[in-house]
């Protein structure tokens, strides 16, 4: 069943003019009095009673009312429209008013040039009015007009067919443990592989208001592939494919292909010390002496001994690092390795691997020790955010101390404005008795030589220029401090036991474990080191 408002409408007799008020249907919206009373305004009728007129209005039976209104003009009331436009100029709302009882109804034509009458040219629904003449509708929003809205402008965008998140962590077992044959954080490519597709933006199309003005809609970007060496692109400039195989990445936007170094044995006498712009694959080890240096990613099939490794990427290292006291691994980005034995590790992303026994080991974001056995044991172990474990220390209370909360360089920079804050106070210092027994002279009007006046000068100056970088020294020195109390979200996590003799230090607060903990996190609350269980 249709829902129908309810409305009025006059009936002009020669004794004088009613309203008859006819009531909603199927849950219509009831008449409201001051439209009724603006209407009759309108017309020049103001012979009712107002309580009779909002009696009969606001009445809740479903019978029709009459009320007086006034007295006849000589002429009948024909049907009536009023046409309210949008405030965003797209939708034409129109109302209408029934005709009085032989008054004269409109026509589709009457309603499409009053429309025209108020400059409504775009968007006039004839089904709408055409529905309108045969069922009318009176007292009731229509909306006869509708504007033609913009399309928005569709964006370029750049699909990419390799791995573009540095920050993915190697594939595990069930068991929790590394898969070092099938780690998936490096994106290998094939020579004549498709690296990336431009799709081209969409142009938008400007929209029409009811009354014909334009309306511009968002404009679409553009986008263009951005690519180094080793790269071919298409005709059309849209797809770009390597032209060699190696590995793929995405820095800044831009697409490089890297080709690879191979070394298919031991890194030694044989093949002496690495340096590489690309990637450098070595098929077996990495023996005690010898560095290997690359820009790309390192990837070592076997073990890594007391050498030196830097890279401009990732290192990989499937069987291990065992740096007998000696060994030194830097990654811009992430280190991962089946363990880190007795050796120095620098990573600027996170660090993954299986153990960490008497090792410096510092990373920028996370250190992650997973697998079943997963401890870590002896030396410093630094991260930027969190440190997760099986197990820390051991039962023998081996010396470990662990840092988080403040990414280590940071902390390290600290240290060294530490002691060169330090250092420049004792050269003052050294300085000052000199420059005070100079003045004391000069006050007694001593003798002086111009030799001697000329080496007071000179520490004078030294001693001015001290005192500048003594002060700026300590500026950073406050800076740093302040970046290491403001450190949040920071962690140590244990999910077997940690063991006396293992120091934690979140930013800048510190505790010494002194009783065998199990399944437990620390954390930094009100000032202190808090320990929660998992």
């Amino acid at each position: 069943m249709e829902i129908k408002n309810g409305y009025f409408k006059l009936d002009i007799r020669e004794m004088g003019v009613f309203l008859q008020v006819i009531p909603p249907e199927n849950g219509g919206k009831q008449l409201d009095v001051k439209e009724v009373m603006a209407y009759l305004e309108q017309k020049g009728y103001s012979g009712f009673n107002l309580r009779e007129l909002s009696d009969a209005v606001t009445q809740t039976s479903e019978e029709q009312k009459e009320v007086y209104v006034g007295e006849g003009k000589g002429f009948q009331e024909n049907e009536q429209m009023e046409v309210t436009v949008s405030g965003d100029k797209m939708l034409a709302f129109c109302r209408f008013y029934p005709p009085s009882t032989k008054g004269t109804l409109m026509t589709e034509e009457d309603i499409v040039d009053v429309l025209n009458s108020h400059n409504i040219k775009v968007g006039i629904n004839q089904e709408e009015i055409g529905k309108f003449v045969k069922y009318r509708r009176y007292c009731t929003d229509l909306i006869l007009a509708k504007g033609i809205p913009p399309v928005n402008g569709k964006d370029a965008k750049i699909e990419y067919f390799f791995n573009t998140n540095h920050n993915l962590r190697p594939k595990k077992n069930e068991d929790g443990t590394v898969d070092y044959r099938e780690l998936n954080t490096i994106s290998h490519v094939e020579k004549g592989q498709l690296l990336a597709k431009l799709h081209l933006p969409v142009p938008g199309k400007p929209g029409k208001d009811v009354y014909g003005g334009s309306i511009q809609g968002r404009q679409e970007k553009s986008l263009k592939l951005e690519f180094g060496n080793n790269i071919s692109i298409s005709e059309d400039k849209t797809e770009i494919y390597s032209d060699v195989t190696g590995h793929a990445s995405l820095v800044n936007s831009k697409v490089f292909v890297a080709d690879v170094f191979e070394v298919p044995a031991d890194v030694d006498n044989a093949t002496g010390n690495i340096v590489y712009d690309g990637n450098v694959f070595i098929k077996g080890n990495v023996k005690t002496g010898f560095s290997v240096k690359a820009k790309g990613d390192i990837v070592i099939e076997g073990v890594v001994e007391a050498a030196f490794l830097n890279a401009g990427g990732q290192i990989i290292v499937k069987r291990g690092i065992n740096g007998m006291g000696k060994g030194r691994v830097e990654a811009k980005e992430s280190v991962i390795a089946k363990f880190i034995e007795n050796a120095t590790v620098i990573s600027g992303g996170f660090i993954e691997t299986g153990c960490i026994l008497h090792s410096q080991v510092s990373a920028g974001a996370d250190i992650r020790v997973s697998g079943k056995k997963g401890f870590v044991s002896g030396g410093l172990i630094r991260a930027g955010n969190v440190l997760e474990a099986q197990t820390i220390g051991s039962e023998m209370g081996t010396i470990t101390k662990i840092e988080v909360g403040v990414a280590p360089s940071v902390k390290e920079r600290h240290a060294e404005v530490q002691e060169g804050i330090s250092q420049t106070s004792k050269e003052i210092e050294k300085m000052r008795p000199i420059l005070v027994n100079f003045n004391e002279k000069l006050r007694k009007k001593e003798p002086v030589t111009p030799e001697r006046a000329q080496q007071i000068q000179t520490i004078a100056k030294n001693f001015r220029e001290k005192q500048q970088l003594l002060a700026s020294q300590k500026k950073e020195m406050k800076d740093l401090s302040e970046k290491i109390k403001m450190a949040t979200n920071a962690k140590v996590k244990v999910k077997g036991s940690i063991y006396p003799g293992v120091n934690i230090t979140i930013s800048d607060i510190s505790m010494n474990v002194k009783s065998e903990r199990c399944a437990t996190r620390f954390v930094k609350e009100r000032g202190e080191i808090t320990a929660r269980p998992l």
